[in-house]
């Protein structure tokens, strides 16, 4: 899926915030992802919002919306992220991909915590995943085998 221009350019304008040293202005709500390219080798920044955030391992997971065609998914599986950037930290990260369940649950408690907004992350999650989403159990496990998340802590 190929998104619109205006869309694009909202999902990169923040890099300028993070170039700037002004990421904490997103607090851990999002990140912004230094991936290298598969072919090219090129360093290409991304930004994400995280959808859980440990503070104790300062660990972040975030979502593929795209799914596992999206192009900084497949670059970090296919070689370590070059850096992550949120609030005040910057690290070169470590990466897993959460299993079904975990997801399942970490997107639960995401759509806990964002209650308020929920017909319009539902309707997002719709879009994206290509199914009605309804926010059930049954729709979240479906969910996150289309869109899957990825976790990034620190190398230690």
């Amino acid at each position: 899926m190929r998104l619109a221009r205006p869309v694009r350019w909202l999902l990169k304008a923040p890099v300028a915030f993070y170039s700037a040293d002004l990421g904490w202005l997103f607090g851990h709500r999002f990140l912004l992802l230094a991936h290298r390219g598969r072919r090219s080798g090129r360093v290409y920044r991304t930004m994400l919002e995280v959808v859980a955030w440990d503070e104790a391992a300062s660990e972040a997971v975030v979502m593929s919306g795209l799914g596992r065609r999206s192009q900084w998914y497949r670059n970090v599986l296919a070689a370590d992220p070059v850096e992550v950037r949120i609030a005040r930290l910057r690290f070169a990260p470590r990466v897993r991909v959460l299993d079904r369940g975990e997801a399942a649950d970490v997107l639960a408690g995401y759509e806990a915590r964002n209650r308020i907004v929920a017909p319009v992350v539902r309707a997002v999650l719709s879009r994206l995943a290509g199914f009605r989403y309804s926010g059930t159990a049954a729709d979240r496990r479906r969910l996150v085998e289309t869109l899957p998340l990825l976790a990034f802590r620190p190398r230690d």
